[in-house]
């Protein structure tokens, strides 16, 4: 044998199949042989490159995503630490005793993923390969001869020993290699111990991969779902701002994930007046969006015409809390509303509150000294609380230039980079200053709301209507 020294190491190593290489130790570059002598060797003299190959490889193995790179770069890696003339996965996951498939075999000539196409792998119920996986145990067997009725058989011709390593998950041997070669005794069996514990560690590691990748792929059609859901709340939506003589519209409504809970609807009333309900359920995402499904239809149920605000809200509230919120289990919800009615005839705009946010009320919107005003009068509980709850109602009179603006509290609970709250000040602020349109006032709202969140993503869902009397 001749004496080289093994890239990367100070001391004398004698080794013929390492010999040959120069330079940086390129594992990359080593043949299947080279590397069975680096994983296979149980001779501690040779610990040092052993140990950094073993070191390269569990760098590749933490890159990889794919449970079928994983069995591939074991097959490629460390398989050949072993010679073996033949190998059969075996696994029973998922089945009755005693059947089992053959999952990876190295005379198939057709790679199979077997985590997708189960039913195109050979099923047994019974053979020599059962035994050894429903044996749940390693086994070294040193010299057999394949039973030709063996319904496995065309795995096993030819073959003389092998050896079977389980493959646990809980607690149970789950999945089985097994290696044979044409020979009797073709391994030592000293080495089935970290053969076994080995081929655990990659089977756990692949395991790992396949529930990553069905967790992703849960995800996807839990997110599929939800972009469904969402579309079918924003259906529900009033698909264009209303045309009541003296008023003009503009709006925003953005949801802080797929789906929310924040809702706006109009009501045309006879004598050309305009019913205007905003709300908001508490929480988020897909139970918020489910409520609001139900206020929607609730609200589109209303026996006559929805003119008496204060009433309006104490029938939503009777509703909700005598047919959902009692018999669904979800008491922890609730819903603030605010509707109000505007006659165009008189510009009064009688409205009550469910504990919602206040609209603001912009005197002469174009000019820069009319001052802001809070709808703050009429408030009572949310809806779904209390199903007896009373509401009260208010009124004020809009002449031309007002405007009023109706919000959810996404836009003043929106956060900024430091955790600080827009808030109710700030947006007065933006209101306080003269717009040319309605159009314009919400652009300008909604620059400052995304100005001071930074690229903060949304916490809440964001609702905004404004309507400015021509």
């Amino acid at each position: 044998m001749s004496s080289a020294r093994t890239p990367g190491f100070s001391g004398e190593h004698t080794d013929t199949n390492l010999s040959g290489l120069n330079g940086p130790f390129d594992f990359a570059a080593l043949s299947p042989e080279q590397s069975a002598r680096l994983l296979g060797d149980i001779d501690t003299d040779h610990w040092q490159p052993r140990l950094e190959y073993i070191v390269a490889a569990m760098r590749e193995v933490s890159t990889l995503t794919d449970p079928q790179q994983m069995v591939r770069y074991y097959a490629q890696r460390m398989s050949p630490a072993l010679k073996a003339d033949r190998m059969v996965a075996l696994s029973r996951r998922n089945l009755a005793a005693p059947a089992y498939r053959i999952t990876r075999s190295s005379l198939f000539k057709e790679v199979f993923d077997p985590w997708r196409q189960g039913d195109r792998l050979p099923q047994f119920t019974s053979g020599l390969l059962g035994e050894l996986l429903y044996g749940d145990q390693p086994r070294f067997v040193p010299d057999f001869h394949p039973d030709p009725s063996d319904p496995a058989f065309e795995f096993l011709k030819g073959m003389r020993s092998c050896i079977a390593v389980p493959q646990y998950d809980g607690g149970r041997a789950l999945n089985m290699i097994v290696h044979m070669w044409e020979r009797p005794n073709g391994i030592d069996p000293r080495r089935l111990p970290e053969i076994v514990w080995n081929a655990n560690l990659f089977g756990r590691a692949t395991h790992n991969l396949v529930l990553s990748r069905q967790l992703a792929e849960a995800y996807e059609r839990i997110d599929s779902e939800l972009r469904t859901v969402a579309d079918i709340q924003r259906s529900l939506l009033p698909p264009t701002l209303p045309s009541t003589r003296g008023l003009n519209w503009a709006s925003h409504y953005q949801t802080s994930k797929n789906a929310g809970g924040d809702y706006y609807d109009f009501f045309e009333l006879s004598g050309g007046r305009l019913g205007i309900l905003i709300a908001d359920v508490s929480g988020h995402g897909t139970p918020a969006a489910v409520l609001m499904a139900i206020l929607h239809a609730v609200a589109h149920l209303h026996p006559g015409e929805p003119e008496h605000p204060a009433k309006v809200l104490g029938w939503l509230n009777g509703e909700l809390c005598g047919r959902y919120a009692g018999s669904s289990g979800v008491t922890t919800m609730f819903v603030t509303a605010f509707y109000a009615v505007y006659d165009p005839a008189t510009g009064v705009l009688r409205y009550s509150s469910a504990g919602h946010n206040p609209p603001r009320l912009r005197v002469g919107f174009s000019g820069d000294d009319g001052p802001v005003l809070a709808m703050e009068h009429a408030q009572g509980l949310p809806l779904g609380i209390i199903d007896d709850a009373e509401y009260e109602e208010a009124q004020a009179e809009l002449t031309s230039g007002d405007a009023v603006v109706f919000y959810t509290d996404g836009i003043t609970e929106t956060f900024g980079p430091g955790r600080a709250l827009f808030g109710t000040e700030r947006l007065d602020e933006v209101i306080a200053r003269p717009h040319r349109s309605a159009g314009a006032f919400l652009t300008a709202i909604m620059e400052a709301v995304n100005g001071f969140a930074d690229g903060t993503a949304p916490a809440d869902d964001r609702t905004i209507l404004i309507a400015a009397v021509e």
